[in-house]
Parts: structure tokens; C-alpha cells; sequence
């Protein structure tokens, strides 16, 4: 496809106007997703919220909290039409950066054992499970482990 016909890919920074369209791709991709109130709180604490739009349209978003040399990457979601398409990729590339930029060292997450496209992405990009958190996310029949991952904050790979 010719570059000049391709729709216009821009990360921005997420703001409360965003919480519709976010909120539709939130509650759509997970069985428990965040409120409004979760992601109004994460960006009026000045957590690093960014989303993603292509053509104007908003396919993807995260939230990255920051505290010392760490970056946590709280929530990551991509419109599953979308998925697939390399967004989730450019989300995760934005959230090493704005970790870097932080002073970060190191990104740290939590994913479902049962979530396997983010755990193929996190592994493309070379995340390291360093433990498992217990019965940490809801799930339909009681509780889901959450495998805790980390990745330097030194390169950004893939």
C-alpha cells in the first residue's frame, strides 16, 4: 500500500475525553475490566496514560505507573479488530520509552496465564517471568494466577 494512502498512526497522550472509546475496547477484550473511575484516577495521578489512534480512530491504549527505577505497566488493551496488526507492539514500545524517559530501569507487568496473545507478545519482545502472583485476578470460577514479568528498560527490542 502506498505510504500516502496509509491512515495515520499517532500515540497521544490519553485524557478524559479518550474514556468512552477506551472504555468501549476495555470492556469488549476483558472479562473484568477497569471502570472509568480506574482509568479517570490513573490519569489524574499523573500516571503515563497514552492511547493509540489510526486515522483518528482510537485502536489501543495503556496506563503506566512510575515509582523510583520501576515502570508498571498497569493496562494494555487493543480493539480486537485491531489485534494482530502490530499495536499492541507500538503500545508496548511506548510504554518502555515513556519508562525510560521516567528514569526507569526495568518494566515490570502482570499477565493471565490464560491471556496467550499478550504473553506471545511479551515474549517477541524478550519479558522474563521473574514470579507468579496467587490468585490475583478475578476469574470466572474464583481466582487466576497473574505470571509477573520484567523486562530492562536499557534497549528496546523487537
Amino acid at each position: 500500500m502506498n505510504a500516502l494512502l496509509s491512515p495515520r498512526v499517532e500515540m497521544l497522550p490519553m485524557n478524559l475525553h479518550d474514556l468512552d472509546e477506551v472504555l468501549a475496547i476495555e470492556y469488549h477484550i476483558y472479562p473484568f475490566p477497569w471502570s472509568r473511575g480506574n482509568f479517570a484516577d490513573s490519569i489524574s495521578t499523573g500516571y503515563r496514560c497514552s492511547v493509540c489512534r489510526v486515522g483518528g480512530e482510537l485502536v489501543g491504549y495503556l496506563v503506566l505507573m512510575l515509582a523510583v527505577d520501576e515502570a508498571h505497566l498497569l493496562n494494555i488493551g487493543v480493539a480486537e479488530k485491531r489485534q494482530g496488526l502490530g499495536y499492541g507492539a507500538r503500545l508496548l514500545r511506548q510504554a518502555m520509552m515513556g519508562g525510560r524517559q521516567g528514569g526507569a530501569t526495568t518494566l515490570l507487568l502482570e499477565v493471565r496465564p490464560s491471556n496467550q496473545k499478550a504473553l506471545a507478545l511479551y515474549r517477541h519482545f524478550g519479558f522474563q517471568q521473574i514470579g507468579v502472583r496467587r490468585g490475583y485476578y478475578p476469574a470466572e470460577k474464583g481466582r487466576e494466577d497473574a505470571l509477573v514479568l520484567t523486562h530492562p528498560l536499557l534497549e528496546v527490542t523487537a
